[in-house]
């Protein structure tokens, strides 16, 4: 394909980080069908340069891609549940005719870029149900045994 259309296609076999984020950057749509991914930053990497992710909900990918709903004004992204090429195509379509709407299109693109997956709001969350579950615990009786006073 490389030699019939030079000017269209190209293969690089080494990574290229300035390439890449130009890559996504340019792109107006992410596709991300894994079968199985236990987290993936690519999606998140698609998000922050305004490249609107469409992915089966697994995973890292269901945690952090929110499917869209226009009615709502929700959403990060295109999600689909079985992994088959009919739910596939359904998203696929679902995603080219919200991008004829311009203005839907992009605060869909604008959400993905303000999503906030940073480790401060997971440790923020991670302490909150730390405390929660300190307290159901001191809560108990017979704490005594473990040295725990109240």
């Amino acid at each position: 394909m490389v030699q019939q259309y030079p000017r269209q296609a190209a293969v690089f076999f080494t990574f290229n980080t300035p390439l890449g984020q130009r890559i996504f950057a340019g792109s107006d749509m992410f596709l991300m069908p894994s079968r199985f991914e236990p987290c993936g930053t690519s999606q998140l990497i698609a998000m922050h340069y305004g490249s609107v992710p469409i992915v089966r909900a697994t995973g890292g990918l269901a945690d952090t891609v929110q499917n869209c709903d226009p009615r709502t004004e929700r959403g990060t992204g295109f999600v689909f549940k079985p992994y088959d090429r009919w739910a596939l195509f359904a998203a696929i379509v679902r995603a080219v005719e919200i991008y004829k709407h311009r203005d839907l299109w992009r605060q869909i693109q604008l959400r993905g870029m303000h999503a906030d997956f940073s480790w401060e709001r997971s440790a923020l969350r991670y302490v909150d149900l730390y405390r929660r579950a300190i307290a159901s615990r001191l809560q108990r009786p017979g704490l005594e045994e473990y040295g725990v006073q109240e």
